[in-house]
C-alpha cells in the first residue's frame, strides 16, 4: 500500500510544482497552468484539442480535491487541504485514484502520442518526461524499460496511469515529478 512517508513528501513536491503563482495556495487557475505548461513543452498548444482534454482533466481533479477538502469547487486548497484530500484519494485504493487520475494520463497519452496509435513509444515518452522534469534521455529510456509492463515497446494509457500510482504510491522510484 502507500509508503506514507514517500507518498507524503511526492504529493508535497507535487503541491509545490502546482503552485503556479507561490502564492501558497493551489486554485483552479494553478491546474489550468500546469497543463498548458505540459503542452506547451510538448510543442502543443495549450488551446489545442490535445491541450484541451488535459486542462479539462486538471480541472476536473482539482475539483475532486476540493469536494475531498470540503472547499468550494473554485478552492482555495491549503497545503494541509491538498495533502489530507489526496490523503483521502489514496485511500480509496486504486480504483479512487485511477478515476481521478485516470484522465490525466489520458489527456498525456493524448499530447505525447505524435504517430496518433493510442500509446506512447519510448521517443514519445522521453520527450514528456523531458518536459516535465528535464530527465536526460538516458534516466528516460532506463524509466520506460521499468514502467513497460508487457515489454511491447509501448506505454497504454493504463500503463502510464499504473506507473504515476506506482510512483504516488511510493511503490516506483522513476523520477515522474520534475
Amino acid at each position: 500500500m502507500v509508503a506514507d512517508n514517500t507518498a507524503q513528501a511526492r504529493l508535497s513536491k507535487r503541491f509545490e510544482k502546482w503552485d503556479s503563482d507561490g502564492n501558497g495556495v493551489l486554485e483552479p487557475s494553478d491546474f489550468v497552468a500546469e497543463a498548458a505548461r505540459i503542452a506547451t513543452a510538448l510543442g502543443q498548444s495549450p488551446d489545442s484539442p490535445q491541450g484541451v482534454a488535459l486542462r479539462d482533466a486538471f480541472q476536473s481533479m482539482f475539483q475532486n480535491l476540493a469536494e475531498r477538502a470540503g472547499v468550494s469547487p473554485q478552492g482555495p486548497l491549503s497545503k494541509e487541504q491538498f495533502l489530507g484530500a489526496a490523503g483521502e484519494l489514496f485511500q480509496g485504493g486504486d480504483a479512487a485514484f485511477n478515476r481521478v487520475l485516470g484522465p490525466v494520463a489520458g489527456g498525456i497519452v493524448g499530447l505525447c502520442d505524435r504517430n496518433a496509435d493510442g500509446v506512447i513509444d519510448a521517443a514519445e515518452f522521453a520527450s514528456w518526461l523531458g518536459a516535465v522534469g528535464g530527465l536526460d534521455s538516458a534516466s528516460a529510456a532506463e524509466a520506460f524499460r521499468r514502467i513497460d509492463t508487457d515489454g511491447d515497446g509501448a506505454l497504454s494509457e493504463e500503463e502510464l496511469l499504473a506507473a504515476i500510482r506506482d510512483f504516488h504510491f511510493g511503490q516506483l522510484e522513476v523520477e515522474l515529478l520534475g
